[in-house]
């Protein structure tokens, strides 16, 4: 499997966003390598494979990390076969995996904690968080936005690329469905018109967002040097910056607005995403929305009682 493996990440591989090669790489030289390099093609089979998933459960790996690891095992595999290799069957379906385990509560904040933080911060990132706070883009799709991405008179912000956390340089959106527009809140739009009279860095590329040096912003640099002192001054715990993502999720659904809605403006693939991801928010809109139409039903039956007497 090993002597196949380097085939794979020049072939395969390399055609992914560089987040996404990082982690494959990950999977390859953390896990599969160690476990299963030595197995001949042929050899990798159901029994092999139940034994790797076994062997990272007890490591305490993750039900989502497993089916990450195999979803690349799964892509070498297949592509060996494709490239007329003899490989050894395997099927997903019957493999055991681990039972969901109860995910980590994730960081977020809600729509005043945002407000201000946005307040306590300087530009460019008053800005930066007011896009992220008010539309839900990605960080990564924040810092690839450029001036002629926002439509003023129609109002709406294009979302067309990202920016690598890590290298800085440009590329796709995380999927299809992620190149899309979003609305432009009056507020924003305000905001930056402001910002593009007053405090934009010209730059040949047009990026919204640029340092001192011309150059796209790099996303832990904006966490530590802006966001984290923006927090802590506010006595707001510290998160990263997906964070925002979250608020606006989170504060859609508890105003009454549709899975389906959030999913859009999200730009998820997908709405079982969407409502696997904020089920906890769903769950207590629904409590309300029940509530409420119980609330409803007995002022009824008061009154009909009231009536009858």
């Amino acid at each position: 499997l090993k002597d196949f493996i380097p085939e794979w990440l020049t072939q395969i591989a390399v055609h992914q966003a560089a987040s996404s090669q990082r982690a494959l790489e990950s999977h390859i030289n953390s896990h599969i390598i160690p476990r299963l390099g030595d197995c001949a093609l042929t050899d990798v089979s159901n029994r092999t494979v139940q034994a790797f998933v076994t062997a990272l459960a007890t490591g305490g790996r993750t039900r989502k990390t497993i089916e990450n690891i195999l979803n690349t095992l799964s892509s070498v595999l297949s592509s060996a076969k494709t490239f007329g290799y003899a490989c050894g069957q395997i099927s997903r379906r019957e493999l055991t995996l681990p039972r969901k385990s109860i995910g980590r509560e994730v960081r977020s904040f809600d729509a005043l904690q945002a407000g201000n933080i946005i307040a306590c911060s300087k530009e460019p990132y008053t800005t930066m968080f007011s896009v992220l706070g008010m539309t839900g883009l990605r960080a990564s799709e924040m810092l690839g936005s450029k001036v002629a991405d926002c439509d003023f008179q129609r109002k709406l912000i294009h979302v067309r690329r990202s920016v690598d956390s890590r290298t800085r340089k440009v590329q796709p959106t995380k999927s299809q469905a992620s190149t899309a527009a979003v609305p432009m809140p009056d507020e924003l739009g305000k905001r930056l018109q402001n910002f593009l009279q007053h405090q934009w860095r010209d730059n040949p590329s047009g990026f919204l967002f640029v340092n001192r040096n011309g150059n796209t912003h790099a996303i832990g640099k904006v966490v530590q040097y802006s966001l984290w002192p923006s927090q802590d001054a506010c006595g707001i715990p510290r998160s990263g910056l997906h964070a925002f993502r979250h608020q606006i999720a989170s504060e859609l659904l508890e105003g009454g607005a549709a899975p389906s809605v959030v999913q859009k403006q999200l730009r998820h693939s997908d709405a079982r995403v969407t409502l696997d991801r904020y089920s906890h928010v769903i769950g207590d809109a629904q409590r309300v929305a029940v509530s409420s139409l119980a609330a409803r039903i007995e002022q009824h039956v008061d009154r009909q009682l009231e009536s009858s007497s």
